[in-house]
């Protein structure tokens, strides 16, 4: 049985939206549906007919956003060598929920299984979102 998950989410690292207000009630935005789905999508591909964990889980998560061309090469240096770190959206909380909700019944069973969450936020030339489950 596997006791840690770790899956790798190529690109800009992408924050759950707030729900949308309609005349015919509230919508989860498309941009936060397509973004759940391609981490279900990438989940599925690495770990077929995989059985979701149970007990107490813990998630480590690295959002690495793309460092800005108009920044000048200075700034660029600091923010390769993690000395400059991001404080633009995606809010961390954000990126964790959508985390949450698209493993949530393919990983792990219920979020509330979660009692430890760590997550950082770098610059980097890949901008990806790194995913680390381990049981207890």
């Amino acid at each position: 049985m596997i006791d840690i998950i770790t899956l790798r989410v190529p690109g800009e690292p992408q924050g759950k939206l707030r729900p949308k207000w309609s005349p015919v009630g509230t919508y989860t935005p498309k941009k936060t549906i397509n973004y759940e789905t391609y981490i279900k999508q990438l989940f599925a591909t690495k770990y077929p007919s995989f059985q979701p964990l149970e007990g107490e889980l813990t998630l480590e998560l690295g959002i690495y956003q793309t460092i800005p061309k108009s920044f000048s090469k200075k700034k660029k240096d600091l923010m390769e060598r993690r000395i400059v770190r991001p404080t633009k959206r995606p809010d961390i909380d954000n990126v964790i929920k959508s985390v949450f909700d698209a493993l949530e019944g393919l990983a792990y069973k219920n979020d509330s299984q979660f009692i430890e969450v760590a997550a950082s936020k770098f610059f980097d030339l890949e901008p990806r979102l790194n995913i680390r489950i381990t049981k207890g």
